[in-house]
């Protein structure tokens, strides 16, 4: 069982291994190698110390608790484009699990909390977006009521460009 709260500070060297590992685990073989190779905890642990700091941050970021700390961790806000007819609608940027314990509900916990802070926020819909190649992340978002709404993305990784899905569901 796992208890759901906001990340704070503490949690910043535990949300980014799970995160860097997340990120090596969910796309081999999708996002190129060396691209996964050359991230580290550090490097996102620093990031992630200066963008929790913002003044006037708009996004929220909780960790779901094990028994060993922080094994899961999602981030969600306002939505970061336009999605024409819809309004409000909330985004949900990462959910990240400890790779040894995908498939345990710790993923569906989180995605409902973070759905419950969205509607408490007056957002809704839900957005997210998907790497095409993601088969289990796909799965995981139509099991959980979002459906891929036909808007792509492409995203460089390297020398490389891989196209995401934008997935919605009615919160």
């Amino acid at each position: 069982m796992v208890h759901v709260r906001e990340m704070d500070a503490a949690d910043v060297e535990a949300v980014s291994t799970i995160r860097v590992r997340g990120w090596q685990a969910a796309y081999a073989g999708i996002v190129p190698q060396t691209y996964l190779d050359a991230m580290t905890v550090e490097g996102d642990a620093s990031q992630r110390r200066q963008s929790v700091s913002q003044l006037g941050r708009q996004s929220r970021d909780l960790v779901a608790l094990g028994d060993r700390g922080p094994v899961g961790w999602i981030c969600f806000g306002p939505y970061r484009g336009e999605v024409p007819g819809l309004e409000p609608v909330g985004e949900v940027y990462a959910l990240y699990i400890s790779p040894d314990l995908i498939g345990q509900g710790i993923g569906r916990r989180l995605l409902e909390e973070a759905h419950a802070q969205m509607k408490s926020l007056g957002f809704e819909v839900s957005a997210l977006w998907v790497l095409s190649g993601n088969q289990r992340g796909r799965r995981f978002y139509e099991r959980s009521g979002y459906q891929a709404d036909g808007a792509t993305q492409d995203d460089p990784y390297d020398e490389i460009t891989l196209t995401e899905y934008r997935y919605q569901r009615v919160l």
